[in-house]
């Protein structure tokens, strides 16, 4: 099983990756498979709404979005991470996620991610995590990926790594969320592995709010 672990930071040692660290280290322990993804500090555009997905299978923009899409396809779990940027998720977070999950959902049935586990972590010097916490699980919501959760709500505080290595509760919230991650992930594969089948699918309906 392979967990994927997303640093939505421009800073690619900050804060955000430490408390990811944090979470790749347990589920290693765990005996799983666990890698960083680092979104990088380059420009990511937001959706412009082309539908160039549903023909090509793919974002028309040709950059990290569609990197991780190909690796996200062999993965089990996911976990995002972000720091706070104005009580929000960072820019480029949003549209890397806008871009990854529209382009999912349009290129490939929103096949991908269905019905895999995923998770949210927020780092933040002060405030606004909860509201980035709300922010990010809404993605995961719509997509039919069980949200895994902690003894806490995912979060870390600290201006530097070395300010997040004193958050003592902030890192045994991603040590339980990992191990919250294993023990889902194992769950689904003896589920699997005693037949029982995936929900069935109905044909979606779009209704809009207008007569």
């Amino acid at each position: 099983m392979k967990i994927l672990l997303v640093n939505g930071s421009p800073n690619q040692y900050g804060c955000t990756n430490r408390a990811l660290r944090e979470i790749l280290d347990t589920l290693q322990g765990e005996n799983l498979n666990a890698e960083i993804f680092w979104i990088g500090n380059h420009p990511i555009s937001g959706c412009i709404a082309c539908s160039r997905c549903a023909e090509i299978g793919k974002c028309v923009f040709d950059d990290q979005v569609n990197a991780f899409r190909e690796i996200a396809k062999g993965a089990d779990g996911y976990v995002f991470g972000s720091p706070v940027h104005y009580a929000s998720a960072s820019g480029a977070m949003i549209s890397f996620m806008d871009r990854v999950f529209f382009s999912d959902l349009l290129g490939s049935g929103s096949q991908t991610f269905r019905l895999k586990p995923a998770a949210a972590v927020i780092s933040a010097r002060r405030a606004g995590t909860t509201s980035t916490f709300d922010q990010m699980n809404k993605y995961f919501a719509i997509q039919e990926m069980p949200i895994i959760s902690s003894v806490y709500w995912n979060m870390v505080h600290g201006n530097s790594p070395e300010e997040v290595e004193q958050d003592l509760e902030g890192l045994e919230t991603m040590r339980v969320l990992a191990r919250n991650m294993a023990y889902f992930l194992r769950c689904k594969a003896a589920g699997e592995k005693a037949g029982i089948a995936m929900p069935e699918r109905e044909k979606h309906v779009f209704t809009n709010f207008i007569r």
